[in-house]
């Protein structure tokens, strides 16, 4: 039996440096062969090592094995509702705001989406007496101020904007989110465009929207935003969701979504469990090189993580808690069957590299290549988020 000295071992600074990963593999790999008591060693030793408050190997291994334990134990699902149950009693608008503003202070991990599809709505609905906006997203408008400002200083007649707003789930969401309108309608009047804030709450999931909800007019010019949006719809209904966008007869669709596999190989543990690995194991160390140790901001950036890194390894395929991102050139295939995929212009193109050069090195953009069309934001070469842009057939 290998013990922890093996995987903490001098020599190879490469897999001194990486023990979380080795570790962390070799019990996805005992758990995959159903190899028991390699299992109770692996995680004993993990147990052992592993801290949510320590370095980023630490807090790797503290977060994969909160899932790997709930794997073997079948407790996924009844630890990411208790998991969930607490992070909303804890949900409040000031404190999803500061997450928010700072993680966007901190990193284009988010802001580089916002400025792409802005760019592309503005752009697309350009002249139009009266704007609808359908936001299908995760960012709690933190995009719209922006394009507010943008509209209030446009040279021809100030446009009226309608926003309509899903939110899935109500609970604390739906609180945040009236808040937030509240904040909203101000900040409207204030920039001087006529404006309208609609919520659409839903308690069943994004699959279940349909045309007659969002209360589109023969005289409104609709864009529909997607951001982080279609991960959460199932894998068997997304042709569906698409199809649903295409009813809304949309000038524009944005769609961003992160740049990562939980679809192709739901079936096969060990697949699923190294893209995850890789890809949480990224944002880990993104995170770590923008936050300063102490910040409370970073650690709950983190704790939400670890939700979907449970859900992923420890829940049904295609449950609840699962959110099965796919990636882009995957999206297009998909969005190809009622879109076709339009270019950035290079005044897009141009702000995204500006809001680029706010952030510390490591950030770069790539257009994208082969089957995908769109937008890369890579973190040091890798691609990490997706951004694209869509028009009518």
């Amino acid at each position: 039996m290998q013990n922890s000295n093996f995987f903490l071992q001098q020599g190879d600074p490469s897999v001194a440096n990486k023990w979380a990963a080795n570790l962390l593999k070799e019990c996805a790999k005992a758990i995959s062969d159903k190899d028991s008591a390699k299992i109770q060693h692996i995680l004993w030793m993990l147990n052992e090592l592993a801290s949510p408050y320590g370095d980023c190997e630490q807090k790797i291994a503290s977060y994969f094995l909160q899932a790997l334990f709930c794997k073997v134990t079948e407790s996924g699902e009844q630890s990411y509702r208790t998991l969930v149950s607490a992070a909303e009693k804890s949900h409040s608008f000031e404190s999803a705001r500061k997450v928010i503003l700072k993680f966007q202070e901190v990193s284009p991990w988010t802001t580089f989406g916002h400025v792409a599809a802005n760019s592309a709505i503005l752009e697309a609905l350009e002249g139009e007496p009266k704007l609808h906006i359908i936001d299908i997203s995760n960012t709690y408008c933190t995009q719209w101020p922006t394009l507010l400002e943008s509209l209030a200083t446009r040279s021809d007649e100030t446009p009226h904007l309608k926003l309509s707003v899903v939110v899935i789930g109500g609970g604390a969401g739906g609180s945040v989110m009236k808040e937030i309108g509240q904040r909203m309608e101000k900040f409207a009047r204030l920039m001087g465009v006529p404006f309208e804030f609609n919520v659409i709450n839903r308690n069943s999931s994004l699959s279940e929207l349909r045309e007659k909800e969002f209360g589109v007019k023969e005289d409104e010019a609709v864009a529909v935003n997607c951001i982080g949006a279609f991960r959460r719809v199932g894998v068997e209904r997304r042709e569906e969701f698409v199809r649903m966008i295409s009813s809304l007869r949309p000038r524009v669709v944005t769609v961003v979504e992160e740049e990562v596999d939980f679809s192709s190989n739901r079936d096969d543990f060990f697949k699923c469990f190294e893209e995850c690995l890789r890809f949480y194991s990224m944002f880990f160390e993104m995170l770590e090189e923008s936050f300063v140790p102490t910040s409370n901001e970073r650690l709950m950036l983190e704790r939400e993580c670890s939700r979907s890194i449970l859900g992923l390894l420890a829940c049904g395929a295609d449950g609840e808690c699962a959110e099965r991102r796919e990636k882009g050139t995957q999206w297009c295939k998909r969005l190809s069957e009622a879109f076709v995929a339009a270019s950035f212009s290079e005044d897009a193109i141009d702000d995204v590299k500006a809001l680029l050069k706010r952030y510390q090195l490591g950030w770069s953009l790539v257009p994208a290549s082969g089957d995908s069309s769109g937008l890369f934001l890579t973190w040091k070469e890798e691609p990490v988020v997706w951004a694209s842009v869509w028009k009518p057939v």
